[in-house]
């Protein structure tokens, strides 16, 4: 049921939206006279990505906005000792998601009676529409479970790798150049401009090297450290034996880290990727950020699709620099991030990719 959500179809129909979600985000950033904190941000991103463009729920700013701090609150307890006493993580967290479904069904109610006016098909449309042709009419607790699982999906894992691609372009301008330079040869981005109509599903899968970048922030800073699975039956591993029933867990990090067919794995290298060299064509499991086997992430192409989106704006309409002396210490749960959140200061940039001079640079004639 939930598969089709990720079809490519429906990642083409998403993806107006993602690119508008974005731009907004990037202009409010650039507008900030203050320095941004990445992380934060890109948590709000992602989590407004998720509202309106995978759900297609028309809520408000001021409402989307408790709604974001109620699940922050959810997510910061889902880790926590399940002990249901007062006060205790557990019970907050709890709390929090009963707050969030009581705003999810009404949100849900309110989309499935107004559905006027719609210029696009949604996840939570396709969610519907799947379960209807797979022989089950959802339950409005298995939409809001759904509804939340989504959220949840696109949320954390996808902020944190956002803030990655931002620190890697920060670190390594020639890159980030190397990015400019295939959008001006694939005919996307003219004159410090991204041409109109250009920035279609087919065009993006066809640059080669901005999907080397995004493969590479997701070896060398994979959200999340592993997976879980169950053993189906008993087998033996380097002289071990893992009996049946038992859980285990396969490290997403470390496999990166050892696996021979990467070479200077601590080197933030795309080319890796390239046609010349392809080190993740070796093996079947070296390389495994979505995890792998029929249990992968679901939702890996539309993961993917986002970080292209946000690299193609970032390359072509932006300009930012780091606020801070050095970069961040990174921490490596819940999910990978900057210690700070990574401060950096987006400038504002007027037709002719020029920065838009404000404040005392302006009065002094600060050249560019």
């Amino acid at each position: 049921v939930f598969s089709k959500i990720f079809s490519h179809e429906a990642l083409e129909s998403y993806l107006p939206k993602i690119q508008l979600v974005i731009k907004d985000t990037l202009r409010a950033w650039s507008s900030n006279p203050e320095p941004i904190n990445v992380y934060h941000e890109a948590q709000t991103l992602t989590f407004r990505m998720a509202i309106r463009v995978l759900l297609g729920f028309r809520i408000p700013d001021e409402e989307l906005g408790r709604l974001f701090e109620v699940y922050q609150q959810f997510v910061e307890n889902v880790f926590s000792l399940p002990m249901d006493l007062p006060f205790s993580g557990y019970r907050r967290g709890i709390r929090a998601r009963e707050t969030l479904q009581k705003g999810l069904e009404k949100a849900i109610q309110e989309k499935l009676q107004n559905t006027q006016g719609k210029d696009y098909a949604d996840a939570l449309d396709i969610l519907i529409e799947s379960g209807k042709e797979h022989g089950k009419e959802l339950t409005m607790q298995e939409l809001k479970d759904g509804t939340l699982e989504l959220i949840f999906a696109a949320y954390a894992t996808t902020a944190s790798a956002s803030t990655s691609l931002i620190m890697q372009l920060l670190k390594h301008p020639r890159v980030l150049e190397k990015l400019r330079e295939e959008l001006r040869s694939k005919g996307i981005l003219h004159n410090g401009c991204i041409c109109e109509g250009s920035l279609r599903l087919d065009n993006i899968n066809g640059l080669h090297y901005l999907d080397c970048v995004i493969k590479e922030v997701l070896r060398l800073f994979t959200p999340i450290s592993g997976g879980y699975r169950t053993v189906l039956q008993t087998f033996e591993l380097d002289g071990f034996q893992i009996p049946k029933g038992w859980s285990v867990m396969y490290s997403i990090r470390d496999t990166h880290d050892t696996a021979p067919v990467f070479k200077d794995v601590d080197v933030f290298d795309p080319d890796r990727f390239g046609q010349g060299r392809s080190e993740d064509k070796d093996g079947r499991f070296h390389y495994l950020p979505f995890g792998g086997g029929v249990r992968t992430c679901l939702g890996k192409h539309l993961a993917k699709l986002f970080l292209k989106a946000l690299a193609i704006e970032l390359a072509s309409t932006s300009r930012f620099e780091l606020a801070t002396r050095t970069f961040p210490r990174i921490t490596l749960v819940p999910v990978l991030h900057p210690v700070d959140g990574l401060k950096v200061k987006f400038f504002g940039l007027d037709s002719n990719q020029n920065e838009i001079l404000t404040g005392a640079d302006a009065l002094l004639g600060a050249t560019v």
